[in-house]
């Protein structure tokens, strides 16, 4: 099965009307028959990015309960280094100028040898200056 690492940035539009696009609509569409790889990150930030929608009126809170259990449906992995991770975030982080939440995707599509698929301009910048193929 082929793989991709994807980014909140897109998995938060599935579930915001206001940023919707055709690239994420397409990513979606691919795990039809495709698997997406995630840092242990991506739930705290999805589950933070429906939190705040939530209270700024963006999505409703049934919205938001649909949303995850859309998400757990999916085939979503989480992959987990645990704490080797930390010294390698540092150092994406330091050499591609983008916040250790972002270093987190870049590093684990660079070390699985995966496609990454972002809507997050820094990341696209960061992934292309690596020689990571983007999947948008």
């Amino acid at each position: 099965m082929n793989r991709f690492v994807l980014d909140c940035s897109v998995s938060a539009a599935w579930f915001l009307q206001d940023e919707t696009s055709a690239r994420a609509t397409n990513v979606f569409k691919r795990l039809r028959s495709e698997e997406a790889l995630v840092p242990s990150l991506w739930p705290v930030e999805m589950a933070n990015v429906l939190a705040v929608a939530e209270r700024r009126g963006r999505i409703s809170v049934a919205d938001s309960q649909r949303a995850v259990e859309l998400i757990l449906a999916l085939p979503i992995v989480i992959e987990s280094d645990g704490r080797a991770i930390l010294k390698r975030l540092g150092s994406v982080a330091r050499q591609h100028g983008v916040s250790a939440y972002d270093a987190c995707y870049l590093e684990l599509a660079q070390r699985q040898g995966l496609p990454l698929a972002t809507l997050d301009r820094s990341l696209t910048k960061a992934a292309k200056r690596s020689g990571i193929p983007l999947l948008l």
